[in-house]
């Protein structure tokens, strides 16, 4: 096989988002995963086995291991197959991606799959002290989901109100920017723009006929900014509340990626092309700065700046990232930084979608390649469009990738 410096995007499908406790609860990963894989998989009108590689994003695994290899066996990839979990905190499905695609521009593998899983309604409370005994007194359990950084010991959510008070992004601003993630998806919602990337998932229900789950869960139609503002911050965060983080969510997300040689001698037009990709990192306090500094490697490695860009995806994390990452990327000019915003999560995002840890890179750049190809189509004009996606994790990383669509 050949090396490539691009990678073509043939198809991608992910479940409906869950809300914490909601419809997708009892999934473990490797179902809900396989589910999604092989639906991609169909969409890309491939078999199975011509699939070389698997990778799965994962961050909250709880008691389970071998997800990637679980998640390839369900999905009907023959076992002879290989598959990866990646940890990258909310990275991991777009570390996935980049590795896969790694693998294929080296010429090691023609198709892969790449994406994630996550159930953070399925995640345990941990006895982290008890395996050699317990002497007098109280047994703590450990939660995960009070998710605060190793390092520090801060909340994220702290960590990412202290980001926006250094920048002078204000709470009034982020409460806005969360209305508006609900309203936009409300939008792209009732124009159909969701039906490219959704596939519907059945939920068994006991001795009765199982539910068919398919819409996103935690979208919040009637949110007014009335009510955002009355919620009180959360763990000591100066401007972060309920209102303007992402809910805990349940979600699997999956691309099918190949060589563009491939591609081409299958017949498969690209939703998308992979131009670059980068990661980034910084101090572990770093939470809604660092999409910036992915993207603008990212943007770096294709040639390219920000302005080039027709839209753009930065994980709403918190409401916080994106209105401090924009800023950052218009080099602290508001005037610029608006225009910037107003190109970014055009769909809205995960404040009102929710946020899978492990899943949700994934499903932006799946986000992002429909748009654009819309975009694309309906111009009608052959130039082609780009669009950057960044997101951070936890501990101070973030990824990016810039992506092509051509009519």
């Amino acid at each position: 096989m050949n090396r490539t410096d691009e990678v073509a995007i043939v198809s991608a499908a992910r479940s409906p988002f869950g809300k914490f406790g909601g419809t997708l609860r009892d999934f473990t990963l490797p179902e809900l995963g396989g589910l999604v894989y092989a639906e991609a998989i169909r969409r890309a009108g491939v078999d199975p086995a011509d699939v070389e590689e698997v990778a799965t994003g994962v961050n909250l695994p709880g008691a389970d291991r071998s997800i990637a290899r679980q998640v390839l066996i369900n999905a009907g990839i023959p076992p002879e197959r290989v598959a990866y979990t990646v940890d990258r905190a909310c990275c991991s499905s777009l570390a996935a991606i980049t590795m896969a695609s790694r693998s294929i521009r080296l010429g090691d593998a023609a198709i892969a799959v790449a994406g994630g899983s996550e159930n953070m309604s399925k995640v345990p409370y941990f006895l982290t002290e008890t395996r050699w005994g317990h002497s007098l007194g109280d047994i703590t359990l450990r939660d995960q989901l009070v998710i605060a950084c190793p390092m520090t010991g801060k909340p994220r959510a702290v960590q990412a109100g202290e980001e926006a008070v250094e920048y002078g992004v204000t709470r009034e601003e982020q409460d806005a920017w969360a209305l508006r993630s609900h309203q936009r998806y409300v939008a792209a919602r009732e124009a159909g723009k969701l039906e490219a990337e959704l596939m519907p998932v059945e939920v068994p229900r006991g001795r009765g006929e199982p539910i068919v789950f398919a819409e996103d869960e935690a979208v919040r139609p009637d949110t007014t900014l009335e009510q955002l503002a009355r919620l009180k911050t959360i763990y000591g965060s100066p401007t972060v509340t309920a209102g303007n983080a992402p809910g805990l969510s349940t979600g699997a997300s999956a691309l099918v990626l190949m060589a563009p040689d491939e591609a081409k001698r299958r017949g498969k037009r690209p939703l998308a092309t992979i131009v670059s990709f980068a990661m980034a990192s910084g101090h572990p306090d770093r939470i809604a700065s660092i999409p910036a500094e992915a993207a603008r490697l990212s943007l770096g490695k294709a040639g390219l700046t920000i302005g080039d860009m027709e839209t753009i995806e930065i994980n709403e994390a918190f409401a916080a990232v994106p209105l401090v990452s924009t800023l950052i990327l218009a080099g602290r000019d508001p005037g610029k930084a608006e225009e910037i915003r107003a190109r970014t999560n055009v769909n809205g995002g995960s404040i009102a979608i929710g946020h899978p840890t492990g899943a949700t890179a994934a499903r932006l750049v799946m986000t992002l390649a429909f748009e654009l190809r819309r975009r694309a189509e309906a111009a009608g004009d052959g130039r082609p469009l780009y669009g950057v996606v960044s997101i951070c994790g936890g501990v101070g990383e973030a990824e990016s990738v810039v992506l092509r669509v051509e009519t």
